[in-house]
C-alpha cells in the first residue's frame, strides 16, 4: 500500500513544500517505498532520496511544482500523472522520470544519467546541459512531441530522442537556434528541423542507431501509454541524428599564407611582437628562445633531410631508390619496389593520385618533374613480392576500400592470413563507387585488385558487420583492422538541408550508371577534391551551368578546380548559406542563386554501430588510446 501525501492541511489549506517533503522523509524513515503525492505547486518532489537497504523508491505525483525528480538517483522511479513545470528532471542522477504530459522549460536540464520520458512537449533550454560520465550509463531523454527553442544548447553528452509525433506541421520540431556550443552526445529527430547551431551536423541513421530506437521506442512508448504509436515512430527513413562537430571541424578555416602570418600574427599591428618591431627578420629571429632554451621535446627532422618525394608522398614511397634502380638497368625491381608501399601504383599513383611527389620534385628545377603517373602505371601487371614466410596469425580487416585493402596486402606480405569483410557486392570502396571511371579505368582497378586476391588474401564481399559478427570476428582473430570509411554524409542544417542531395550518393548514383537527373543548374557545396568530383558528374549528367561553392579557400588540388573550370564551371567563396529553397541557394548576403539541383559534398563520417561502445569516444569516434 503506498504511502498517501497530501499537500493540503485538514482544511484544505495549501501547506508548504517544507512540510510536504517532511511528510516523504518520515515516511521513508518508517520503511515506505511507494508514495502517492497529490500536490498543488510543491518544489523538489521525488529526490534525490534513497534506502539503505537499495530498494527502489516510486513516485506518483499530481500537480508537482518546479523540479519534480531534481537530483534523482538510481533506483527511483517517478511518475506525473499530467503535465509538470520548469526544472523537471533537473540534474538527475539516475532516477527514471516520466511525464505523462507536457514538460515545462528546461526539462532535463544538466541530466547526468538515468531517463527521463514526456509523453507531451517540452519548454524551452531542455535538454541543455546534458552530460555524461562514462562511469555511469548514458542519460536519455525521450520526448513524444516536441521542444521549445534553445533547447540541448551546451549539450555534452547524452541522448536525446525527439519523436516529432503530430507536430509535423512545424517548421521545427526543435523551435530556433536549438543545439547552440553543443560538445558532445547524440539527438535523434523525426520530422523537420530548422535554424539550428552551426556547432552540429545532421546525418543519417546508421545500423547502431536504427537497432537504438528500435530496442527501446517501445520502453518509452509503453511507459507513456502510447504503445499503438510503435509501427509509425520505427519508419527509420523520418529519422536523422543531430551530432556536435568537432573542435577541429568548428575551427576550420583557410590555410594563412606564410607572409599573412608574419604580418598579422607575428610582426605588424595586432602580431606577438608588434609592439617590439615593425616588420624585421633579423631583429624578430633574436627574440626567440633557441638552443637550450627550447622546450624540451624531441624535434624531428628527418623530413627537412628526407628525399622531398618520398616525404611529400603519403605512402612514403621511396621514388628516389625507384630512379636509382632504373638507373642501373634494373627495370623489373624498380617497377617491384612500390609494391612493397602499395597494392595501387596504377589506379593510384597513376590514376587518381594529385601526385604530390611531383610537386616536390627536385628536378623540376631543371626540367621538369619525374613522370610519375607514367611509372605508376607501368606497374599495373607487375607480380607481387615475395611474401614471408607464414606466421600462422590470422588477421580480419573491416572494409575493403582502399584503406582497408592497403592494410590487408602489408599484413599478407609480412606472412600472416587475412580476411578481408565488404558490405558492397565487391571490393574498392570509393575507388569503385565514386570515382569516375574517366579518371580511373575499370581495368586498371580490377588488375591491381586481382593482384590483390593472388596473393591469399580471402575476401568476403557481401558480409555487412554487425555488433555480432564483429564479436565473432574478434573472437576468431589475433588481430583486427577497423577500416570500414566514410560512408555517412555530413549535413549542414540550415533551412532547406532536406532538399539537397547528398554528394556521396549522387557519385555512387552516377558511377552505377543510374543517371541521375540533376537539370540544367547546379550548385555543389563543398570546394574539396570530392566537391570537384561531384561538379564533374553533374556536368556529364546533363548540367549546363554548375556552381560550387565555400565557406573558405577550396580545398581541392588545383588540376582538379582547372578541370571543372574547363568545362565551363564557376567556383566561388567565401560564400555563407543562409537557406535552401526550391528556386535555389540563398546565400546570408541576400543574393538568391537559382538552381534547378542543390548537392552538398563536405564530407562523410564512419558507421562504428558494430563496435563495443566502450572502444567509442562520446561523439562515437574511435578511442584509439583505449584499444
Amino acid at each position: 500500500m503506498a504511502a498517501k501525501i497530501s499537500g493540503y492541511d485538514a482544511k484544505q489549506r495549501r501547506i508548504s513544500t517544507q512540510a510536504l517533503l517532511q511528510q516523504i522523509y518520515r515516511s521513508l524513515e518508517q520503511g515506505e517505498t511507494e508514495f502517492e503525492v497529490t500536490s498543488s505547486g510543491h518544489h523538489n518532489i521525488g529526490g534525490p532520496l534513497w534506502t539503505e537497504d537499495g530498494r527502489p523508491l516510486k513516485f506518483r505525483v499530481k500537480n508537482p511544482g518546479q523540479r519534480v525528480g531534481s537530483f534523482g538517483l538510481e533506483g527511483t522511479e517517478i511518475v506525473v500523472e499530467g503535465s509538470a513545470p520548469a526544472d523537471a528532471g533537473w540534474l538527475n542522477a539516475g532516477a527514471e522520470l516520466t511525464i505523462l504530459g507536457d514538460g515545462g522549460d528546461t526539462t532535463a536540464h544538466c541530466a547526468a544519467s538515468g531517463k527521463i520520458y514526456v509523453a507531451g512537449r517540452v519548454g524551452t533550454r531542455s535538454g541543455s546541459l546534458m552530460k555524461h560520465d562514462p562511469a555511469y550509463d548514458v542519460p536519455e531523454f525521450w520526448i513524444l512531441k516536441n521542444t521549445g527553442s534553445f533547447s540541448f544548447e551546451f549539450m555534452g553528452g547524452g541522448i536525446g530522442v525527439v519523436c516529432g509525433y503530430g507536430r509535423e506541421e512545424l517548421p521545427s520540431i526543435l523551435g530556433d537556434r536549438s543545439c547552440m556550443g553543443m560538445v558532445g552526445g547524440t539527438i535523434y529527430v523525426r520530422g523537420p528541423v530548422d535554424g539550428l547551431s552551426d556547432d552540429v551536423w545532421v546525418l543519417s541513421l546508421d545500423d547502431g542507431d536504427q537497432a537504438f530506437l528500435k530496442e527501446n521506442m517501445p520502453i518509452f512508448l509503453g511507459k507513456i501509454g502510447r504503445p499503438q504509436l510503435e509501427k509509425e515512430l520505427t519508419d527509420f527513413s523520418e529519422w536523422q541524428k543531430i551530432v556536435a562537430k568537432t573542435y577541429e571541424e568548428r575551427n576550420i578555416r583557410s590555410r594563412t599564407t606564410l607572409r599573412e602570418f608574419r604580418t598579422q600574427k607575428w610582426v605588424g599591428d595586432g602580431g606577438v611582437f608588434a609592439d617590439v618591431v615593425k616588420d624585421d627578420y633579423a631583429h624578430v629571429a633574436g627574440l626567440v628562445n633557441a638552443g637550450a632554451d627550447r622546450i624540451k621535446i624531441p624535434h624531428w627532422q628527418d623530413k627537412r633531410f628526407g628525399a622531398p618525394c618520398q616525404v611529400a608522398c603519403p605512402s612514403n614511397i621511396p621514388t628516389q631508390d625507384r630512379i636509382n634502380l632504373l638507373r642501373q638497368g634494373k627495370f623489373e625491381e624498380a617497377l617491384e619496389l612500390v609494391l612493397k608501399y602499395s597494392p595501387f601504383p596504377a589506379s593510384v599513383c597513376g590514376e587518381v593520385c594529385p601526385n604530390l611527389c611531383m610537386d616536390a620534385c627536385s628536378r623540376r628545377y631543371i626540367d621538369k618533374p619525374v613522370a610519375m603517373k607514367e611509372l605508376g602505371r607501368l606497374s599495373r601487371n607487375v607480380a607481387a613480392p615475395e611474401l614471408k614466410a607464414e606466421t600462422g596469425k590470422q588477421v580480419a580487416v573491416i572494409g575493403g576500400g582502399p584503406g582497408g585493402l592497403a592494410a590487408a596486402w602489408q599484413l599478407r606480405l609480412l606472412g600472416h592470413g587475412v580476411t578481408v569483410y565488404e558490405a558492397d557486392e565487391e571490393v574498392g570502396g570509393k575507388l569503385r563507387q565514386v570515382i569516375p571511371t574517366d579518371r580511373l579505368p575499370a581495368d586498371s582497378l580490377e588488375s591491381e585488385i586481382q593482384r590483390i586476391k593472388d596473393v591469399g588474401i580471402t575476401v568476403k564481399n557481401k558480409t555487412k558487420v554487425d555488433a555480432a559478427l564483429f564479436a565473432n570476428i574478434e573472437k576468431e582473430s589475433d588481430a583486427v583492422v577497423i577500416a570500414s570509411g566514410a560512408h555517412n554524409p555530413v549535413v549542414i542544417p540550415f533551412p532547406g538541408h532536406e532538399l539537397m542531395t547528398k554528394g556521396l550518393d549522387f557519385l555512387k548514383a552516377v558511377n552505377a550508371g543510374k543517371k541521375p537527373k540533376v537539370g540544367k543548374r547546379v550548385i555543389v557545396i563543398g570546394a574539396g577534391n570530392a566537391g570537384m568530383d561531384v561538379c564533374l558528374g553533374a556536368y556529364a549528367m546533363g548540367a549546363e551551368k554548375v556552381l560550387c561553392i565555400d565557406i573558405q579557400r577550396p580545398a581541392a588540388y588545383k588540376h582538379e578546380i582547372d578541370c571543372v573550370k574547363a568545362l565551363g564551371g564557376e567556383i566561388r567563396w567565401p560564400v555563407f548559406t543562409e537557406k535552401v529553397t526550391a528556386e535555389g541557394l540563398l546565400t546570408k548576403d541576400g543574393e538568391m542563386i537559382e538552381a534547378d539541383e542543390v548537392i552538398i559534398a563536405i564530407g562523410e563520417r564512419p558507421d562504428l554501430s558494430y563496435v563495443p561502445r566502450e572502444w567509442l569516444t562520446d561523439r562515437g569516434m574511435m578511442d584509439v588510446d583505449a584499444c
